[in-house]
This record gives C-alpha cells, structure tokens and sequence, in this order.
C-alpha cells in the first residue's frame, strides 16, 4: 500500500507539474481505497508529503470494491486551482 500511495503521489505531482503546479496547488483530494484499514496504516505517506508542500486540501477517503486495475489498491484525484 506504501508502495502504491507513493506512486500515486509521484504521479499526481508530475501531471501537476506538466501544467506548472505542484501539491501545493491542490484545493481537493479524493482518495479512493480497497482497503481502508491499510491505507490508514500508511496516510503518513500522504500526510507527509502534502505537509512538505504546506497544503491541506479538502480531503475525501472512499473504501470501493475494486478499482479499474484489479492489483491497484489506491487512486487519487485531485482538483488544483493556479
């Protein structure tokens, strides 16, 4: 789940990046999970690297069932504002 959320991050800040934003301009996070009780394990990895960019969107957490790629395990969504 580490693993998967750090991507995510990764990949969230490059589309940002590609439109010149970073985390910093997030005004809305949507995080959906198959499996809440290990994302909670890991939100540190979330916390910390929003808390390194000094933003605190609103933020939604969303147990689904499954997620498009049945092994995925986490997928954000993000609304930034310039």
């Amino acid at each position: 789940m580490a693993a998967q959320l750090t991507l995510s991050l990764d990949n969230l800040e490059a589309v940002l990046g590609e439109a010149g934003m970073s985390l910093a301009n997030l005004v809305r996070l949507n995080v959906y999970t198959t499996d809440v009780d290990r994302l909670f394990e890991h939100y540190g990895v979330l916390a910390s690297r929003l808390g390194a960019d000094g933003v605190a969107p609103s933020t939604t957490m969303l147990g689904v069932t499954r997620l498009a790629i049945p092994t995925l395990m986490v997928e954000l969504e993000g609304t930034a504002v310039a």
